[in-house]
């Protein structure tokens, strides 16, 4: 089995869910007491959501990147980013290592395609909804991302920084969601991404009319097909 290196932290909730989503599928493949070889470096979120919100995404590149060479100085394989907003940064990483990057966006993108659609909503913080990479790569892949209107997203982006990355839960926010999800289903959307790994504690297959693609689980399902290649 190959070691993975996680980059964590951001939030320390969809990082949990990553070791664990992981370790299931590493336990379902192989059975009986296996789990994963995996290493993780979690950063403190509080200092990451400071440089987002000041813009400073060059330094929060440079704290990520420094991550990521721990993690190869650990004999990791191939590294994984838990978190689908600080992909914008992902270029800092893929530049500061010799192993192999596993783009969260691109592994999202095959499982579009797989299911034959071209257009599909993007849920995430509002730095994923409103600023280009994830649109741009999505594009990229052939698939066309639309986004909440500027009332969904303040809804999407407040409910995952004062709730789902607190552990917070809340039916009415759930409530929400599937509302804005609505929406953008009549504007046209095939499907819907959850591009946030916090999302994935809120919202799942039952919440939507179309297919939803839970990137953390994509991503985790990528990991561990690496892994275990």
């Amino acid at each position: 089995m190959k070691r993975i290196g996680l980059i964590g932290g951001m939030s320390w909730e969809s990082s949990a869910l990553y070791y664990r989503l992981i370790n299931e599928l590493v336990r379902e493949r192989l059975g009986g007491l296996h789990s994963a070889n995996c290493v993780m470096g979690s950063v403190d979120f509080a200092d990451i959501e400071r440089m987002q919100v000041a813009g400073e995404w060059d330094e929060a590149g440079r704290v990520l990147a420094a991550e990521a060479r721990a993690l190869e100085a650990a004999d990791v394989d191939v590294i994984v980013l838990c978190t689908n907003t600080m992909h914008k940064v992902a270029g800092h990483i893929e530049d500061a290592i010799s192993v192999p990057f596993l783009h969260l966006v691109d592994v999202t993108a095959d499982a579009i395609r797989h299911a034959r659609l071209s257009k599909v909503a993007l849920l995430g913080t509002r730095f994923t909804m409103e600023e280009s990479f994830y649109r741009d790569r999505m594009s990229a892949h052939g698939v066309e991302t639309i986004v909440p209107d500027a009332t969904g997203r303040t809804t999407i982006d407040r409910v995952i920084y004062e709730e789902l990355v607190r552990g917070v839960v809340r039916e009415e926010s759930r409530d929400e969601y599937r509302r804005v999800i609505a929406q953008l289903v009549a504007a046209g959307a095939g499907g819907v991404i959850l591009g946030c790994t916090e999302i994935e504690l809120l919202i799942g297959d039952d919440d939507a009319s179309v297919p939803v693609f839970a990137s953390t689980s994509l991503h985790v399902r990528a990991a561990v097909e690496f892994a275990l290649a």
